[in-house]
């Protein structure tokens, strides 16, 4: 229930990797099958299951992997064409190589001849446990064999009426490499007992416009055409309307009628930005309230996509980076300064994160290497705007990602394309999680649910003002480390005032954070000694409040503390 002092929710998503949560199976045999390994199911959502995630803080669910990709497990009993094993990559598949945008992913169902039922019930369920429901949109490319036997009636299938002898043309679906035929061999094992064949060959996925893609491409995907020739200069056909618009659009009406409240858009500035001006407006026209969420990273594009309308961002290669580089080596905790700065008009459509399905896990050695090191970044990330947070599922138990569980190697990633059982996600997914912990998981746990809880409730930080102290505690004087620490003010408009400092030192310390006269004067701060109270750990703090002068605070190691003043109105 939206608390009534809050003017807004501020989205706090929680991405799981479907076909991984609530998998009990313990076999985890490397390239193991779904019968060896397992493989969870969408009824494993049951009420009580989302009523602990929506408990925990959380406003959306993203489910990862609902459509039906391309696999190496054999549902042709059911009427799915297989697929051949040379262009799938894993023996589960990618979740990113879509093979029927109309359909959900059998390997998700109990009953595969009833998944569509199964899906529809798990969005009532989802809403009724107070949760929106994101899923992923695939635009810029699809499997192989991409083909849909479950699209309604009278709808023409994606390339169904391409010329294939035309390497472009604003008609077609897919581009094609005239007269030369598609080169997999680089993986002779998964092409036995017979090659792929595919003639003539289409453009690969990330751009590869050759028949001979590497390893490393995104070989087991073909890329939409959306009327622009790459080849012919980036010339774009726009005018009349590409087939794929319409085909694609009329995909993103389907999920909209089943009650889906938002779609995270897969590399979105792989696709036109005028594709989304002309798909958002006809799927908003008909359902307002759903969002559209885009994996964009380039900088110099995000006010092109917000404009052609993306409600949220990925902030990765500002605010993401920047924590990782301020956690793992060194970089000052300054430099977190111009990241807001950069996007300070857009601020709000940005979406935060520490983790996701692309990124290594933060307990990884490749990353941290101890989940407890990101939380100063944790409550930055979550706390320094308006914009909504994500949190990637195992996140709050500091899952390391360190298995190597066949086709995903030993990466510090847990993998999307094998069919496995991650440790922390079988304790989630227990009937009492946290009889399932060992110590220093239920200090994560509880630290992020403490976060995520003072997100959605408290108002400061849903809609309240943000002023960044950094730039007047740079002389490092009375023990703060610009380097090492980051401070902040968020207040809302009914008078609740937060100073959060975020500690990134390895110990704790004993600082006084520099106050400078306009803030004062911006926030309409009150001068004097006052008790402050953690709201992350409910310890009490006298700090006293002068103009240009410091307030010294007390931070733990690795940690922050979110100092409510108490001569300041709660919540």
């Amino acid at each position: 229930i939206k608390p009534r002092y809050l003017q807004r929710m501020k989205p706090l998503i929680y991405q799981i990797f479907t076909r991984l949560y609530g998998n009990q199976n313990t076999t985890n045999q490397r390239n193991g099958s779904i019968e060896q390994n397992g493989c969870a199911k969408m009824n494993n959502f049951t009420a009580a299951q989302l009523r602990r995630i929506a408990s925990y803080g959380f406003t959306h669910v993203w489910f990862t992997g609902l459509i039906e990709h391309a696999t190496q497990t054999d549902y042709s009993a059911y009427g799915i064409t297989s697929d051949h094993p040379a262009v799938v990559k894993g023996r589960a598949g990618s979740p990113y190589a879509i093979k029927d945008y109309y359909d959900i992913d059998p390997d998700l169902a109990v009953n595969v001849d009833k998944r569509m039922k199964e899906f529809e019930a798990l969005v009532k369920r989802t809403h009724q446990a107070g949760l929106k429901m994101v899923i992923d949109f695939v635009p810029n490319h699809v499997a192989r064999q991409y083909h849909s036997d479950a699209h309604p009636k009278g709808v023409k299938d994606l390339g169904e009426d391409d010329d294939t002898s035309l390497a472009f043309s604003p008609n077609n679906n897919f581009y094609y490499l005239e007269g030369q035929t598609l080169h997999t061999e680089f993986d002779t094992e998964r092409c036995a007992p017979q090659p792929y064949r595919e003639y003539p060959a289409k453009v690969t996925g990330n751009d590869c416009f050759n028949a001979w893609p590497s390893r490393n491409d995104w070989y087991e995907t073909v890329k939409l055409n959306y009327g622009v020739d790459y080849l012919g200069g980036r010339q774009t056909h726009f005018c009349p309307i590409p087939s794929t618009w319409k085909k694609m659009t009329d995909i993103l009406l389907f999920w909209a009628k089943k009650g889906i409240d938002a779609f995270r858009c897969d590399m979105a500035e792989m696709v036109p930005a005028e594709f989304w001006a002309y798909a958002t407006e006809k799927v908003k026209s008909h359902y307002p309230k759903v969002q559209f969420i885009a994996e964009v990273y380039n900088p110099n594009e995000y006010r092109h996509y917000i404009a052609s309308g993306f409600d949220y961002l990925y902030d990765k290669v500002g605010l993401y980076d920047t924590l990782r580089a301020v956690i793992t080596d060194g970089r000052s905790a300054s430099c977190i300064t111009g990241c807001w700065q950069n996007i300070d008009d857009i601020r709000d459509h940005m979406l935060n994160f520490l983790e996701n399905h692309d990124e290594q896990r933060i307990a990884s050695a490749y990353f941290a290497g101890d989940a407890r090191k990101a939380l100063p970044a944790l409550c930055v990330s979550a706390m320094m705007g308006n914009n909504p947070f994500m949190v990637y599922a195992g996140q709050e138990l500091g899952e390391p990602g360190m298995d190597a569980e066949g086709f995903s190697g030993s990466d510090g990633r847990t993998t999307i394309f094998d069919y496995w059982s991650v440790p922390s996600l079988r304790k989630l997914t227990a009937a009492k999680p946290e009889s399932e912990m060992n110590a220093d998981e239920k200090y994560l746990y509880n630290y992020y649910k403490q976060v995520i809880h003072l997100c959605k409730t408290e108002a400061a930080l849903n809609d309240g003002n943000f002023y960044d102290l950094q730039y007047a505690n740079y002389n490092r004087d009375y023990g703060y480390n610009c380097d090492r620490q980051y401070a902040f003010i968020r207040k809302a408009d009914n008078g609740q005032t937060l100073l959060i400092v975020a500690n990134f030192d390895d110990k704790s310390v004993h600082v006084g954070v520099r106050i400078p006269v306009h803030a004062f004067d911006f926030l309409h701060l009150r001068k004097g000694i006052t008790s402050a109270t953690d709201l992350l750990s409910g310890n009490l703090q006298t700090i006293e409040l002068k103009p240009d002068d410091v307030s010294f605070v007390d931070i733990p190691a690795f940690c922050a503390v979110v100092l409510q003043l108490q001569n300041s109105k709660t919540r």
